[in-house]
This record gives C-alpha cells, structure tokens and sequence, in this order.
C-alpha cells in the first residue's frame, strides 16, 4: 500500500488522482476532514462525476499529523511506499519556528518511520529554493549545492534540513528519491500558494515583477514523482521545471486566459522598498500581518535559471508547455468563478 503525507494539498490532491487512476491502493494522511472536498472537486476537473466519486471512494483515509509520532504508527501500518508532500510554505517571519518544526521535525518523523516500518522507498518533494549556483555554471543543476553564508529565506531552510533527513535516511538504508519543483500551477487551491496568481491577476492587477525563475505544471509534478518511485532509480534528486520565465510573462500569459488587462507596470526596488517599510510599521503599530522580509523583498528582482535535463534524459520526460497549464489552469479557474 502507498501512503501520500499532504494528500489534501495541490500537489498530493493531483498525486491521489495519477496513484487511483494507475490502480494503486492508497492511504492519505489528512488533518482537517473539510478539506477531503477539496480533493474530490480536483479528481471532478478531469474526470467524469462518476468516475472521479469512484475513484475517490478508493482512498483510504487517516487522520494523523506529521508532528505527532503516535499518528504515524497507524498511518505507516502495511505501508510499502511513501510520498511525502506535506509541508508549510510561508514567507512570513513568524511562521519560521513553525514551519521548521513542519517541514524538518516531520520529515524526520517521516524518515524514522519509513525505517522503522521497513518502508521500500520514499518520495520527498523538496522545492528548488534549496538548490544554488555552482561556480562557473550558468544554470542551477541537481549539485547539491548550498551556500550557507547566502541569504536564503526560512521556507528554504525549512526545505533543505529536511532534504538533509532524507539522505540520513539513505544512509540508514531507506531507498529514496528528492524532487525539486519550480513554482508549481495548477488547479483547484485558488486562495493558496500560486492559485494567488489567478485570484489576484481576476481581481485586476496593475503591476507585474522581473524575477525569473522555474515554473512547472502540478500535473507534470505528479506524473514525473510517479514515474520515478515506479522506477528502479533510487538516491536520486531531479529538478523539476517546464520552464524558465519572467512573473512579468507569467502574468501576462494569466491575464490573457483570464480575459483581464495585463498587469503593464514593472514593479521597482524602490517601491518594493517602501511597501516593505510601510507593512513593518503597520505590524508594529496595528498588529497587521506582515507578508515579506526585507530580504525576501529583495528576491522579487532576482534571475534564478534551473535545468531539467537530469529528468529528461533518465526518463525521457516531456513536460507541458508553459502556455498549456496556464490555460488549462485558467480555463478551470473561469470554470469555478461562473458556477
């Protein structure tokens, strides 16, 4: 049986419809029963009525939290396999004491428990903010390369202590694979994460960010983690990414799908600058919560390139062109907002 942490989110939502749709016999570790309609509106975007209230019915469901090691016995019970999706991503300052506890603590949790059940192999889905430039290269490839005198932001180190648990887990003889997905798109958690595009690009936006990073499709996401753990590539960690863009085209492409005026400003660092002072007087004055840090400000300016070519050439992988998940995506998003 294959258990999938963070099943109720946009990757582990879409990883539950490849894992059914494949046939396999699957656990999901969920917190909060109100968000298992989250997951059965996702199956519902692609398949019929019918098929996705089948296919959903085929999960077996179990109320554990990755911090809380007693959960987990029942959870790991008959456990072959394990994805582990959960994670809280958050780039605000208060959050970093939490989101280490979620992000390292429970992937340690996660690893002691693969070991101790004798799991056959884990999947960790990581993010590529854990991944730098080496010297002399011009893309961020799979190099294991961390600087840690660089800024990086909480997320990040959150993400990479708990990379560092998973090759622990190698090392005590658990069979693993890494995966670094870019920014992730897709459907179905529009006031969550990247779904904030939609919703906010909806709502009219005027100014657009130079920053230039990976993009991938949540689809693509699910498809490629499947393809590795069905795989015999073990102790492996592969970069996931459709494309390298600009936000500024990103939300350009978004707009477009949605029908909305493109967002034709481009923000400055002094502007972001003064947003950054203003949110931190307000945070101290009212209480008002504050979204970045000065340095997290500062990435929105940032160039960052990824290869995928690790992926490409050991599974011979296709990825979804950009443009595609933004209007697939888009089409859903236009979809919900009219029913």
């Amino acid at each position: 049986m294959i258990l999938v942490t963070g099943g109720t989110g946009l990757v582990g939502s879409h990883l539950l419809l490849e894992l059914t749709k494949a046939g396999e016999k699957v656990r999901a570790i969920y917190r909060s029963s109100n968000k298992l309609a989250d997951v059965k509106k996702v199956f519902s975007y692609y398949l019929s009525e019918k098929k996705a209230e089948f296919l959903f019915s085929t999960i077996e469901w179990q109320e554990a939290d990755i911090t809380e090691i007693p959960s987990l016995d029942n959870a790991f019970f008959e456990i072959t396999e394990v994805y582990h999706c959960a994670a809280l991503i958050s780039f605000n300052e208060k959050n970093a004491r939490k989101m280490r506890k979620i992000n390292i603590e429970g992937t340690a949790n996660i690893v002691n428990s693969c070991l101790k059940f004798k799991v056959q192999k884990l999947c960790y889905v990581s993010s590529i903010s854990t991944l730098d430039l080496a010297i002399g290269e011009k893309e961020i490839h799979e190099n294991f390369t961390w600087y840690p005198e660089k800024y990086h932001s909480d997320y990040a180190i959150s993400k990479h202590g708990g990379e560092i648990e998973v090759w622990r887990g190698t090392q005590e003889g658990l069979p693993a694979i890494i995966v670094n997905p870019g920014v992730i798109l897709g459907a179905g958690f529009w006031h969550n994460g990247s779904g904030k595009i939609f919703s906010r690009v909806n709502k009219g936006l005027s100014y657009n960010f130079p920053k230039i990073t990976g993009f991938v499709g949540v689809k693509d996401v699910a498809k490629a983690i499947f393809l590795l753990m069905d795989s015999s590539i073990e102790n492996e960690q592969f970069i996931l990414i459709s494309e390298n863009r600009s936000f500024k085209d990103v939300l350009e492409l978004v707009a477009k799908r949605l029908h909305k005026k493109v967002p034709e400003k481009t923000l400055k660092p002094w502007m972001v600058f003064l947003g950054w002072m203003y949110q931190s007087i307000s945070s101290k004055l009212w209480g008002t919560k504050k979204i970045l840090s000065r340095n997290d400000a500062k990435t929105l300016f940032e160039q960052s390139l990824y290869s995928a070519e690790k992926i490409k050439s050991s599974l011979n992988f296709e990825f979804t062109p950009l443009h595609e998940v933004i209007n697939e995506t888009g089409a859903l998003f236009l979809k919900d907002h009219r029913s």
